[in-house]
């Protein structure tokens, strides 16, 4: 197999620090983001993103980087576990869901903190939390119509607003909390630490609201702060993550985790950013989602942490069903090179950005086309604080040490990497081959006119089979003609599926 690793200068001496010069951590987490709406992955897309392609020249950029899964809650919790969300679960929580952790799990806020480092979240949680527990007995609902359909919705006064909620960030090892929960679910307010800032008392209504320029709101009913403005919310969070930043201290390393509500729907870039893409209102929001980004990393500079914070770009799963009208209307596809959207098991659908930023480790302008997943944040961030991960913690997590240090593989670091979105469907790559065990990887339907365009065709064989090497937008399906491969394929992944971890450690 030829080197997986390609990189820009020498390597550099003293890849490890040492206790006293332990680095800080920041990930950020975009949502909906597609591989192609990056310019350093795409240079034909039309959406201006300084921030993260600095990132990129300053990094390490993975070609082949993939979340676990094609929609929110499942990628979040795999990429703070190191496991694979369909171990536990496959769907979204809803509006006042219980949280998808169990007391014990492994998290990398528990890691870190466990090894003296200040820990924050910040942003987009989607994990649920113990609403059930500040409900008030006779909680009352009020019937609404969402998308046709009636539905009951809890009033505001189904809650004591005063209470603390529990089961939430700060029960997963983050020392301190801010966000907005989900941007497109109740209730709508802000949460700091436990507690919200100020308590929802009006039912959500999107009349309320400026015009959306694109696409729906995508808003769940429920209780919500009066004035409550959805536009206000990305440019408070990176705010309320500059005033974090600039409260920590030199002797005392932090990881941060800064989940954006962008560029998912509701897609509301503000006044300053319409126009700066060629991509529509989207593109905008990507602009003004990567500006954000800017502002952290500025807040690090300018407060000395600049060289030493590895900073981590990424997102959650590939863009919202909205890509085919951009396409049509914008020339820009959000997929990059592959087939798919959010949702979908094609690799669309979780191909994601993928930078790492490690000063004095990975030289910058490094390209990486090695097969990676963030479940494998875990196990690489754990060799470097030292610490000692047993078998049943982030089961499904590589150390990327090796490819971060330039190390010239002859095979694949990873036996294989499993994709999925819904229950019974599942994709399972192993080098170059990616099998599918469905007819199809499809969830966000395509048009008749994408799908002629490109060459898509139905297919009858019982799993699909792809070199992606040969074919990155998985046209050609091998199924039929490679048997061999597909026997020893499924049989991989019926033995993940049966209990087994992916990782090394976990065996």
């Amino acid at each position: 197999m030829m080197r997986k690793f390609l990189f820009a200068g020498l390597l550099m001496a003293g890849v490890v620090a040492s206790a006293a010069e332990r680095p800080n951590v920041v990930i950020l987490y975009a949502d909906d983001m597609g591989f192609g709406d990056l310019g350093a992955n795409n240079p034909g897309s039309k959406i201006p993103t300084p921030t993260f392609d600095k990132l990129a020249t300053e990094g390490i950029r993975f070609t082949d980087g993939h979340s676990s899964s094609g929609i929110c809650t499942p990628s979040r919790f795999a990429l703070l576990t190191g496991m694979h969300h369909w171990r536990r679960f496959h769907g979204i929580t809803q509006s006042f869901a219980d949280t998808v952790f169990k007391p014990d799990d492994f998290t990398l806020a528990k890691m870190f903190k466990s090894k003296g480092y200040n820990t924050a979240a910040v942003g987009k949680w989607h994990l649920g939390w113990g609403f059930d527990e500040i409900k008030n007995e006779n909680a009352q609902t009020e019937e609404v119509v969402q998308w046709g359909k009636k539905k009951n919705a809890y009033k505001p006064s189904a809650f004591d607003w005063s209470k603390s909620i529990p089961r939430g960030p700060l029960d997963q090892g983050f020392d301190y909390y801010f966000g907005d929960g989900t941007i497109n679910f109740a209730p709508y307010c802000f949460i700091e630490n436990d507690r919200v800032t100020e308590a929802p008392s009006v039912m959500m209504d999107t009349k309320l609201f400026k015009e959306i320029p694109e696409g729906n709101w995508e808003f769940r009913p429920g209780p919500m702060v009066e004035g409550w403005d959805p536009y206000k919310v990305l440019p408070t969070l990176a705010d309320k993550a500059v005033a974090w930043i600039g409260q920590q201290k030199k002797d005392q390393p932090f990881f941060m985790y800064f989940a954006f509500p962008s560029p998912h729907a509701p897609i509301i870039p503000n006044d300053e950013y319409r126009g700066m893409s060629e991509a529509g209102p989207y593109g905008d929001f990507v602009c003004e989602t990567d500006a954000m980004a800017g502002k952290i990393i500025q807040a690090l500079e300018e407060n000395g942490f600049g060289d030493n914070t590895i900073v981590v770009f990424t997102a959650d799963n590939g863009p919202e069903k909205y890509a085919f009208d951009r396409y049509k209307n914008y020339g820009h596809w959000s997929s990059g090179p592959s087939r798919g959207l959010k949702r979908d098991v094609w690799e669309g659908g979780h191909r994601v950005p993928f930078v790492i930023k490690w000063p004095g480790r990975v030289p910058a302008g490094s390209v990486s086309d090695e097969t990676v997943s963030q479940v494998d944040l875990a196990a690489t961030f754990a060799a470097m604080l030292g610490y000692d991960m047993n078998a049943q913690e982030a089961v499904d997590s590589y150390d990327l040490s090796p490819v971060l240090d330039g190390e010239g593989l002859e095979e694949s670091l990873r036996v294989a990497t499993v994709q999925n979105t819904y229950a019974k469907i599942y994709g399972l790559r192993k080098g170059d081959w990616m099998f599918i065990n469905s007819q199809s990887g499809t969830h966000s339907k395509s048009p008749a006119w994408y799908e002629d365009e490109h060459g898509y065709s139905k297919q009858t064989t019982a799993g699909l089979l792809f070199n992606l090497k040969k074919d990155p937008a998985q046209k050609e399906n091998l199924y039929a003609s490679h048997p061999e491969k597909v026997e020893e394929m499924n049989a991989l992944l019926e033995r993940y599926l049966a209990g087994e971890g992916c990782a090394p450690h976990a065996k």
